[in-house]
C-alpha cells in the first residue's frame, strides 16, 4: 500500500484547487471519455472560498511523493438531511489498485462521522454499453468492498444544441391543448421574489418524489434566505440558471424545470431538476416546461457546440419519454450508492 498524504484544501490554495480539479477530470474522463462532466477549477475555487448556508463542502487532495494523485469530496447539508453526507473519491488511473482510494474514503468517512453523519451517499459512473447494475465496473467493485450498496441505476442522456426549433415548436403545440388552464413562464437569472417560495415548495420535494430505489432520502429545505445565498454563490461561480415554471389559475407554482449554463465550461448545459406537483400531473406539463425552457435558452444564448446533459433514474419512464421526444440519447450510466454507518462515540 502506497503512503498517501492528505491535504485539506482551503481558501487561496489555488495550486491545490487546480490539482484537485485535474485529478477528478482525469478520473472521470478515464471512465466516460468526452461524456464526463467534471467540476471546473474556477467554480470549485468559489465553493472553497465562500460559505454556503445550505451545504458545507470539504475537499481533500491526496499526494504521493508530493504528486497529486487522488481527490476526495465531502458535502453535508446544514438545514436538512442532518444524518446524511455525500462522498466522492477519485484516483488517477495510473495510481489505482494501490490502496489509495480506500485510504481516502476512510478519511472522508471519519470526517462524516465527526459531523454525526451516518447515512453516506456516493456515486459510481461507467459507460452506457456497460451493465445496468454496474457489475464488473471499477466504481461498483470499489464501493462494494467498502460496504456501499447499489441503490438505484441512472442513465445520462445528452442533446446536441441547438435543438431544431421546428421540432420544439411542434412538441409545444402538441402539449398546449392539455394544459390550457396553466401559464408557462420562463426567465434567466435569479428567481423573482413573488415566485421563489412557490418554487422551493415544489423543488424541495424532488429527492423524495423522484424514484429512489433502495436509497433513503429526505426532502430538502425550502428556506428562502438560505436559497438566496446559494443562488448568489452560483452567480459568482459563473453559472447562469434558466428557469421555467407552470402556474395554476391562482398564480401558484405547480411545476418547474431548470437549466444551468456554466461560463467556465463551453461544452455542456446542465439540466437540473424538473418536477410537476402530483395533483397537477397528467397535463403534459413536464414536456411543456422543458421545451419552453430550452426554447428560451436558445432564443437568448448562442448554444452552438454545446450539449444538454441530464440524468434520470432508469425506472423513471415518464421523464425518459419526455427526454426522448426532445431528442436526448443515452451516453453513460451511474448508480446512487448508500452505506448506513454505525454511530461513532
Amino acid at each position: 500500500m502506497s503512503a498517501l498524504e492528505l491535504v485539506t484544501i482551503g481558501p487561496g490554495d489555488d495550486a491545490a484547487i487546480l490539482a484537485w480539479a485535474d485529478v477528478v477530470a482525469a478520473s472521470l474522463r478515464h471512465e466516460l471519455g468526452h461524456h464526463a462532466t467534471p467540476w471546473a477549477a474556477e467554480e470549485l475555487a468559489v465553493v472553497v472560498r465562500e460559505p454556503d448556508r445550505l451545504r458545507r463542502d470539504s475537499f481533500l487532495l491526496g499526494l504521493v511523493g508530493g504528486e497529486p494523485v487522488a481527490a476526495g469530496w465531502l458535502a453535508v447539508r446544514l438545514l436538512d438531511n442532518l444524518d446524511g453526507a455525500q462522498l466522492d473519491v477519485h484516483v488517477l488511473p495510473s495510481h489505482r489498485r494501490r490502496g489509495l482510494g480506500g485510504q481516502l474514503l476512510d478519511r472522508l468517512e471519519e470526517l462524516a462521522a465527526g459531523e454525526g453523519r451516518t447515512r453516506l451517499d456516493a456515486r459510481a459512473q461507467w459507460t452506457y454499453d456497460g451493465p445496468a447494475d454496474g457489475a464488473g465496473t471499477a466504481g461498483i467493485a470499489f464501493a462494494a468492498r467498502h460496504g456501499y450498496g447499489f441503490g438505484i441505476g441512472e442513465v445520462q442522456r445528452e442533446l446536441p444544441l441547438p435543438a431544431t426549433d421546428d421540432r420544439l415548436a411542434e412538441l409545444a403545440a402538441g402539449a398546449a391543448a392539455h394544459h390550457a388552464a396553466y401559464r408557462i413562464v420562463s426567465w434567466a437569472g435569479p428567481i423573482p421574489d413573488d415566485l421563489v417560495a412557490g418554487w422551493l415548495a415544489v423543488s424541495s420535494t424532488l429527492l423524495t418524489e423522484a424514484p429512489a430505489g433502495e436509497v433513503t432520502r429526505e426532502e430538502e429545505s425550502a428556506d428562502v434566505a438560505a436559497y438566496r445565498t446559494a443562488e448568489a454563490l452560483q452567480a459568482r461561480q459563473g453559472r447562469t440558471p434558466w428557469h421555467t415554471v407552470a402556474l395554476d389559475g391562482a398564480g401558484e407554482v405547480v411545476g418547474y424545470t431548470q437549466l444551468m449554463v456554466p461560463d467556465h465550461e463551453p461544452v455542456f448545459v446542465h439540466q437540473w431538476g424538473t418536477l410537476v406537483r402530483r395533483d397537477h400531473r397528467g397535463h403534459r406539463l413536464g414536456l411543456a416546461l422543458k421545451v419552453a425552457n430550452l426554447r428560451a435558452l436558445q432564443r437568448d444564448l448562442d448554444t452552438t457546440g454545446r450539449r444538454v446533459v441530464t440524468w434520470n433514474a432508469e425506472v423513471n419512464g415518464p421523464m425518459i419519454a419526455v427526454n426522448e421526444l426532445m431528442g436526448f440519447a443515452p451516453t453513460a450510466r451511474s448508480a446512487e450508492l448508500q452505506k448506513i454507518a454505525a454511530p461513532r462515540d
